[in-house]
């Protein structure tokens, strides 16, 4: 079920937009005034806003543009809900980042339009953020197997070597030795290459082969 947050001051234009939406399906959450507004876009992470641009407190356009730089709320498409029709008034509410206007009074019929149109939007930026996702599990899995395959070669023919000369009648300490610097090398660049993976914040892809990505790290 699609969740829709409607965020006005006006109780009776809450329950109209409620009401039509919860009789064709929709899961309703409602605001009255802009702080509460953008508190419950962030907790609750609803499909779509329909926000009315005249407040007290903080006005729409205000809300769309706090909501619209919010790292948690930026993918939400907003509809503007106003009874101004001034074309300035228009561009500055899609300016600020509104995905449309609906002006008021509207009928039910391009409400649901609308609505239906925004989200639209929004599963195609689920759709996107998924895909994303799973493009840079993929490329992680990818660079780790790339970046840790040769040091943990290292340490398999390390340890076959050390197997070896204890073995021996006549076990060499050097030898020995040589062999843990090897394995303290192997620890060393595994531990690095970690490390780095753990460090990245936004992770940039790179060519690995011609259909496969991998994460893109400092050399």
């Amino acid at each position: 079920m699609k969740k829709i947050l409607v965020i006005d001051d006006l109780p009776e234009n809450v329950f109209m937009l409620q009401d039509r939406l919860e009789n064709e399906g929709y899961e309703v959450i409602t605001a009255y005034d802009g702080k509460s507004g953008i508190e419950k876009a962030r907790s609750e992470h609803p499909d779509l806003i329909l926000l009315d641009v005249m407040m007290p407190d903080i006005n729409g356009i205000e809300v769309c543009r706090t909501l619209v730089n919010d790292s948690e709320t930026y993918r939400i498409p907003i509809i503007l809900v106003t009874a101004k029709t001034d074309a300035e008034d228009t561009k500055e509410g899609l300016e600020a980042g509104a995905y449309d206007y609906i002006k008021k009074p509207f009928n039910k019929v391009e409400l649901l339009a609308r609505v239906g149109s925004a989200l639209k939007l929004s599963e195609a930026n689920r759709l996107l953020i998924e895909g994303e996702k799973r493009n840079t599990f993929l490329a992680t899995v990818v660079t780790a197997n790339h970046k840790i395959k040769q040091p943990l070669t290292l340490l398999s023919l390390s340890a076959a070597a050390l197997k070896r000369e204890l073995n021996k009648d006549e076990i060499s300490k050097e030898a020995l030795l040589n062999r843990i610097k090897y394995i303290d090398s192997a620890i060393k660049e595994i531990t690095d290459v970690l490390e780095q993976l753990n460090s990245i914040r936004i992770p940039e892809l790179s060519d690995y082969t011609k259909n496969i990505k991998m994460i893109k790290m400092e050399e």
